[in-house]
């Protein structure tokens, strides 16, 4: 998935416990250096939808707010 000209990639990880891990790989191929940001268990669902549902908002939240302080 693409927003604002970053490559979004949210996960949903089944653990052992029978929820589901919310993780999120965030890459900008804009950049000279390709920056990549990896986050893990940002929070714990009990269905994978909530999960992936729940890293996307987390990284459109991200990258406003680093576009924010990137351009001030």
């Amino acid at each position: 998935m693409q927003y604002k000209g970053y490559e979004v990639e949210p996960l949903a990880l089944a653990l052992p416990s029978g929820l589901y891990a919310a993780n999120l790989i965030i890459e900008n191929h804009s950049s000279p250096l390709g920056a990549s940001f990896r986050f893990d268990e940002l929070d714990y669902f009990f269905e994978a939808d909530h999960a992936i549902a729940y890293a996307w908002r987390w990284a459109r939240l991200w990258i406003d707010q680093r576009n924010k302080r990137l351009t001030r």
